[in-house]
């Protein structure tokens, strides 16, 4: 996997070995920062990758200009990839990685008066209740405000829903079987 802009642009990244974690394609990931992009401008923007895996959303990010990037893993194995990305590319600042699973790492960032832009999830396809759970909470948490992006990434035989809670999809990529639904607060 490589990183596709930016400051670290073409620098190779390491995935987690195995089937349990399903890296988000480079195509995805350009589509995903077109997409963003389009939408605001991703220099000094906070982000949260939830389910990070091996970091590559997380790192693009911080690579083209995010100021902040929350790392929100549970599987140490996971975790220690990213801080091996992380120190590959040398990147000392701007990110902090919150071992925890999804629920309780989102509750920690929220309890920090975080003001997120950009919120990527990306759980295992095969558990698609996380997906409620996680919007669920996004939807209600003060992390997320009128100007975010909530961006789930699912198989393009599950639909997570046109709103859940207080997020309101408004848009639908899909690639290969990989879909993106973004999403907003009404």
């Amino acid at each position: 996997m490589r990183i596709i802009a930016g400051k670290y642009r073409s620098r190779q990244i390491q995935t987690v070995a195995g089937n349990d974690v399903r890296p988000t394609t480079d195509m995805l990931r350009e589509t995903l920062f077109n997409v963003v992009s389009a939408v605001r401008p991703i220099e000094d923007t906070v982000w949260l990758d939830v389910y990070a895996g091996s970091g590559g959303v997380g790192i693009e990010a911080l690579s083209r200009g995010a100021r902040e990037v929350y790392f929100v893993e549970s599987s140490k194995k996971a975790v220690a990839v990213i801080r091996k990305n992380l120190a590959a590319l040398k990147v000392e600042s701007g990110w902090e990685i919150v071992e925890r699973d999804a629920d309780a790492g989102l509750r920690r960032v929220d309890s920090q008066a975080i003001a997120c832009d950009v919120c990527f999830l990306d759980p295992p396809y095969a558990e698609e209740e996380e997906y409620e759970g996680t919007l669920g909470f996004l939807s209600q948490s003060q992390m997320i405000g009128p100007q975010s992006l909530v961006i789930a990434e699912h198989s393009k035989r599950f639909d997570p829903g046109e709103q859940v809670g207080a997020l309101v999809r408004f848009r639908k990529l899909k690639q290969g079987d990989a879909m993106l639904s973004l999403y907003r607060k009404q």
